[in-house]
Parts: structure tokens; C-alpha cells; sequence
């Protein structure tokens, strides 16, 4: 049997925040030292779209119909409303609607 150590899942955690905490710092006084010109300024304006297609598209791809229903419904409510949070309310009530309807 393994032993649990207390000690060493406190120790794990601590590690992974001051990973977090320094990848984070690292970018801020990276990036303060970057000039930001048109060309960077696009690629960040380009970002998160970019990381929002490369959340969903695994997802559609294996999630099925619910998740092809989510996006879409997600997509209409983004275009209607203009709000990220109602979009993603509404994508998930309509992936839970779906999933419970048996599809």
C-alpha cells in the first residue's frame, strides 16, 4: 500500500503556485520590456479567439451532437446578446437540455 504524506501533497502545491505565480510575473516584466507595435498588438487582439477555437474544436469534435447544439446556441446567444457570460450559460443549458432529451 502507499503511504499518504500530508506533508508532501502541501509541498506539490505550494511548487505548482510558485510556478504559476512566477510564469505569471515573468510575462508581465517580459512584456515590459517589449515594445508593442501593430504587428504585436494584432497577435494579441488575435489571442483569444485563437485559445477559444483551440478549446472548442477538440470538443466538437468528440462531444457529439450536444456539443455541436451548445456551440451553435453559444454562438447565436454571442450574436444576439453581446454578453460572454450569457453565451456560455446558454451553451451549457443547451448541452445539459440535449444530453437529458437522450441525444
Amino acid at each position: 500500500m502507499i503511504e499518504r504524506d500530508p506533508f508532501g501533497y502541501i509541498m506539490v502545491i505550494f511548487a505548482m503556485t510558485v510556478a504559476v505565480y512566477l510564469t505569471r510575473a515573468g510575462g508581465y516584466w517580459l512584456m515590459g520590456r517589449v515594445t508593442i507595435g501593430p504587428r504585436v498588438r494584432r497577435v494579441f487582439d488575435a489571442l483569444p479567439g485563437a485559445i477559444i477555437a483551440a478549446t472548442v474544436a477538440p470538443l466538437l469534435l468528440r462531444g457529439g451532437v450536444s456539443a455541436l447544439c451548445a456551440v451553435v446556441a453559444a454562438g447565436l446567444a454571442m450574436i444576439f446578446v453581446r454578453r460572454d457570460f450569457a453565451a456560455v450559460i446558454v451553451g451549457v443549458a443547451v448541452a445539459a437540455a440535449v444530453r437529458a432529451a437522450g441525444l
